[in-house]
């Protein structure tokens, strides 16, 4: 008997040591609480008690739920939280699939299919990595099943709702996720996503949010208090993409911005972010197919009012976005006709001169007007109407105007110097502008857009002939390829993160040197331009992939992606983007108008605009080289990038208008014959 004792003393002291051994191996606790649907607006203190003291005890941020496609239900918000990286179900969806009890556990079923059917290889990751570390975790509620399930779909303890949960639960392991769809599930009555921006009224809405508060609140009170928690809104709730709730409550947080290194932005995070900042938080390894990074607290304070009004500003965008496109096409068609109409017969040169200054002035407007704290629609529709008079009267008006070259040249500068200022001091002006991009949307938080671009590479090779117009041989030809390197640097490093527009501007920036240097440019050089461009680029994505994780762009993801055979897909996806936008109604119409103005007036100068391209070229042709290197930059730029035709149609919008008005003003002026001259024609 006595040796049995001793026997169990020895176990128990051992069992305490390892479980001893096991809390103290740098691990904490974390919860992850899913509200489908939930965003900044839904949180007051009135319909929602319990998520407003959990938002004033935490730091707080907006969260981009964006996964593959424009819109994300609950199945895809989930499965990108299991996979770490965008994921999608494959198909129009819902909610996520019940799981089928098994023991402690469940098991979602078919779910296989997401991996081999679907593709989603990366499902799973999140379940595996506790697996592979020893670590349980607990699932509440279907959406926190799919996050937790390992490749299998099994989830090791699982319960069905947040009303069968008790603190006992909520202790058994380090990991816990719950499902909180109350509020989302009014809006899946069909089984999928509505297709209308707010299927429920007002008091519909609340009632539901009501419930889903106070589920979340009995779930935060039986949490162990030593727990970070994790709020997220992690799905859309109709047609519309809206910023969403993403809360972190930890030791320091409180009352702090909320951001992550995956979107370079203090107050803005993805879904991937959750996955990595749980298995940070209970002290497992990080996979490398996870792209996000743990949540990072901002030392800025952070205010619900101030989250409220970044949605605002973004659907503000979003609403304006599409008539503005609309509205330049209409005034470039419109323009290329009038001149058309009015330069054949030589009238109305010096307003034709000042429309086109005013129109190549418009589209660096809409990044100054960030400069100014608009929060309505007529604000920012003022302001980037300001802007443009202010840029128009700027370049027509001072002492420079006497120059063919002089307004080309204002409107060109300060369209490469603010989109290079804005790369350097952080992109604040392309964010939420209407030329640039919005966090709803998600297709980019930081960097250089596919359109802005367009914008710094015609008005960086515009600007820099004019530089060797004036000092012609080598002086001009170092300014253009030096001050060329210099954008291009900033568009393809870690800065602008830029993939396809370093292979598209490296080309242009060569030809544009060649033709001022008074080379001939062949296919094969032209060809090697290109794989120089592609060369240079993979060179920065190398880099930017040896840096840590929190560290890398989408550049370096995108080499992670080669490695693991997901390249193809994603280039594929921004191939059929590109195709897609050949049919838009608002950018070919540009390309094709500006493009058939630009071929009649070489073909047929004095038939199609008084032969003012012809006088460009021969007043300049440093000029003429700038043109060429920009249409070799907005073409490529057009085949390499998923936003397709607004490459070209930008870059074509920006230099066909400024060539214009220098050929204008370059035309020779009729000749006014002398008094003899006169007098013998009246006596012929």
């Amino acid at each position: 008997m006595r040796r049995v004792l001793v026997v169990m003393a020895v176990l128990l002291f051992v069992g305490g040591f390892a479980q001893a051994g096991q809390a103290d191996d740098g691990g904490g606790r974390v919860a992850l609480i899913g509200v489908p649907g939930l965003h900044w607006n839904d949180i007051t203190p009135n319909d929602t008690p319990n998520l407003s003291r959990l938002a004033g005890a935490s730091a707080i941020g907006s969260l981009s739920v964006r996964t593959v496609g424009s819109l994300t239900c609950p199945y895809d918000g989930w499965l990108t939280v299991s996979a770490g990286t965008r994921s999608a179900s494959g198909y129009s969806c819902g909610a996520p699939p019940a799981p089928e009890a098994s023991g402690q556990g469940a098991v979602i079923p078919d779910y296989r299919y997401l991996i081999d059917v679907a593709g989603q290889r990366n499902a799973g990751t999140l379940g595996e990595a506790l697996k592979a570390a020893g670590q349980c975790s607990v699932a509440v509620g279907p959406g926190a099943a799919l996050a937790l399930a390992d490749r299998s779909g099994a989830v090791s303890r699982y319960l069905a709702s947040p009303d069968q949960v008790t603190a006992a639960d909520l202790t058994q392991c380090r990991m816990v996720a719950a499902e909180v769809d109350d509020l989302i599930r009014p809006y899946l009555a069909s089984g999928k996503l509505p297709r209308v921006p707010d299927q429920l009224g007002a008091p519909e809405r609340r009632a539901a949010l009501r419930q889903a508060d106070a589920k979340a609140g009995a779930l935060l009170s039986a949490l162990p208090a030593d727990a970070t928690v994790i709020l997220a809104g992690l799905s859309d709730h109709g047609s519309v993409p809206h910023l969403r709730v993403a809360m972190l409550r930890q030791p320091g947080a409180q009352g702090r911005l909320l951001g992550a290194a995956s979107t370079h932005r203090d107050d803005i995070s993805i879904l991937p972010d959750l996955t990595a900042t749980a298995l940070t938080t209970v002290g497992v390894p990080v996979p490398d197919t996870v792209v996000g990074v743990p949540l990072q607290v901002s030392t800025q304070s952070a205010t619900i009012d101030r989250l409220r009004r970044a949605d605002a500003t973004a659907q503000t965008i979003r609403s304006v976005k599409g008539i503005y496109f609309t509205v330049v096409a209409v005034l470039q068609v419109l323009f290329y006709l009038i001149a058309f109409l009015l330069l054949r017969r030589r009238k109305g040169l010096p307003w034709v001169r000042l429309a086109a200054v005013a129109l190549a002035s418009l589209p660096v407007s809409s990044y100054l007007v960030n400069l100014l704290p608009w929060s309505t629609l007529p604000g920012l529709i003022g302001g980037a109407l300001g802007w443009t008079a202010a840029i128009t009267l700027l370049a027509c008006a001072g002492p420079w105007r006497r120059s063919p070259l002089g307004p080309l040249t204002v409107v060109a500068g300060i369209t490469a110097l603010t989109l290079a200022g804005d790369l350097l001091t952080g992109t604040t002006l392309q964010l939420n502008s209407i030329m640039g991009y919005s966090a709803e949307v998600g297709a980019r938080y930081y960097g250089l857009g596919n359109i802005p671009f367009a914008l710094l590479a015609t008005g960086t090779l515009l600007a820099t002939t004019t530089i060797a117009h004036h000092f012609p041989g080598k002086v001009g030809v170092a300014a253009v390829a030096v001050l060329g390197a210099f954008a291009m640097v900033l568009g393809g490093s870690g800065m602008g993160s830029d993939f396809g527009g370093v292979i598209a501007f490296v080309p242009g920036i060569a030809v544009t040197a060649l033709l001022i240097a008074g080379k001939r440019v062949s296919i094969v050089k032209l060809g090697a331009f290109c794989v120089a461009g592609a060369v240079i680029v993979m060179t920065f994505a190398v880099i930017n992939y040896l840096q840590p994780p929190d560290k890398q762009t989408h550049l370096g993801r995108f080499v992670g992606q080669v490695l693991s055979g997901e390249a193809l897909e994603v280039i594929l996806r921004k191939l059929s983007a590109m195709l897609a936008t050949l049919l838009s109604p608002n950018l070919m119409p540009i390309v094709i108008a500006a493009t058939a103005f630009l071929v009649y007036a070489i073909l047929r100068p004095e038939q199609a605009s008084a032969g003012v391209v012809p006088a460009a070229f021969t007043y300049s042709p440093a000029l003429r080289a700038g043109l060429i290197g920009t249409l070799v930059s907005g073409v490529l730029g057009m085949l390499v990038n998923d936003s397709g035709a607004a490459v070209l149609s930008m870059a074509l919008a920006l230099a066909i208008p400024l060539l214009l008005s220098a050929g204008i003003s370059a035309l020779p002026r009729p000749s006014v014959p002398s008094v003899g001259e006169q007098l013998a024609r009246v006596t012929k």
